[in-house]
């Protein structure tokens, strides 16, 4: 048996290193991503934090919702439903309408009539359209949590 037999010449050195270095700078790499995200999402919050202050606006951070309401035929109305829940000063309803490409409008039309209803009982009302693939309206009821920005 020779040294040959042994050890076939492939060639193959070069080609193992190189794959060694990509694999290295490849797990450098990704090593570095999560502390960059995190600095790049540091800098944004203190951007828009900064714009709060200059603003002196405080911002409400939408809580799950406590309760849910959505509109069927001969299901109580808004109104009712939210004397049925009992008056709470700390709760904020959400009224989430959802529209197709056309109908903006309808969902709007819809949206501020039930928000008028809510503003009748006494809640504290917003209201958030958005697009989607169906329709749908309907209002969550929770206890946004106000948050006050302190500039550091």
């Amino acid at each position: 048996m020779t040294l040959s037999a042994a050890h076939p010449r492939g060639g193959h050195g070069w080609q193992l290193i190189l794959a060694d270095l990509a694999l290295i700078l490849f797990l450098l790499a990704l090593s570095a991503l999560p502390a960059a995200e995190a600095e790049s999402g540091r800098r944004l919050a203190d951007t828009e934090a900064r714009e709060r202050d200059a603003l002196g606006m405080l911002h409400a951070e939408v809580a799950p919702a406590q309760a849910l309401f959505r509109p069927i035929p001969g299901g109580p109305s808004l109104g009712a439903w939210l004397a049925a829940q009992g008056p709470d000063p700390r709760a904020t309803l959400t009224i989430f309408a959802v529209h197709t490409r056309g109908s903006e409008a309808a969902a709007w039309r819809r949206a501020r009539a039930l928000a008028a209803e809510a503003r009748a009982s006494g809640v504290a009302v917003r209201a958030i359209i958005t697009a989607g693939m169906h329709e749908e309206v309907y209002a969550s009821l929770a206890y946004d949590a106000v948050i006050a920005e302190v500039a550091s």
